[in-house]
């Protein structure tokens, strides 16, 4: 391993709704090639019957248990698993940990799909829901890391699909057909490896998109 891959931070896989770290094989894999060292946890429960606040205690836990504590580490939340990871950064200190903060097609203005289920996390996700309202009140605070949010128009589990969409840090849209497939799609690992492979220049607030 070269003296550049010495120096990457660790990055943490936050999955989403019904899945478990499974859902990040690919890009596991993706990334410990190109010399990553990648660490991931199983939500329980993971089918919203426990709030996001709730799960984002586990990945402080797991974070305070795997790491040293002055070492810093790279966040990469799928969908629900963004929020979760948002949580963790903005309400449990993360934001003193974290440098570099990647969402895939999360639902940070809510998503109308959650409606179909009352369980809290779900609840949770609602669009204008009072948990992300609290959240996006000081979204700013991702301005202090280098954040990027990825998302599809074409998903049909973030409803509408620019619910993904922040007012701070990069955004990046890639138009993949279907919502799991972004965690698998070459050009979703692409933009995920240039994020966690770029220089940390602060503040980082450059919008970009690709077509």
């Amino acid at each position: 391993m070269n003296t550049e891959n010495q120096q990457r931070n660790p990055v943490l896989l936050i999955h989403g709704l019904d899945d478990t770290e499974a859902v990040f094989h690919k890009m596991r894999v993706y990334l410990i090639q190109r010399g990553w060292s990648v660490y991931s946890l199983d939500l329980v429960p993971n089918n919203g019957d426990l709030g996001l606040d709730e799960l984002a205690k586990q990945v402080a836990d797991y974070i305070t248990a795997t790491f040293a504590s002055e070492q810093r580490l790279d966040l990469v939340g799928f969908s629900m698993g963004g929020i979760i990871s948002r949580y963790y950064v903005q309400r449990l200190g993360g934001i003193n940990r974290v440098q570099r903060f990647i969402t895939i097609s999360s639902p940070h203005n809510g998503t109308v799909v959650a409606y179909g289920s009352w369980r809290p996390g779900c609840v949770q996700m609602r669009p204008g829901s009072i948990f992300l309202k609290d959240l996006n009140s000081d979204a700013v605070i991702l301005g202090q890391l280098d954040f990027t949010s990825i998302w599809t128009p074409y998903d049909l589990m973030i409803v509408p699909g620019n619910s993904s969409q922040m007012s701070v840090g990069r955004e990046v849209i890639i138009p993949v057909a279907l919502h799991p497939w972004m965690l698998t799609d070459s050009r979703s690992l692409e933009v995920v490896t240039a994020a966690l492979a770029k220089p940390i220049k602060l503040p980082f607030l450059n919008k970009a998109s690709t077509q």
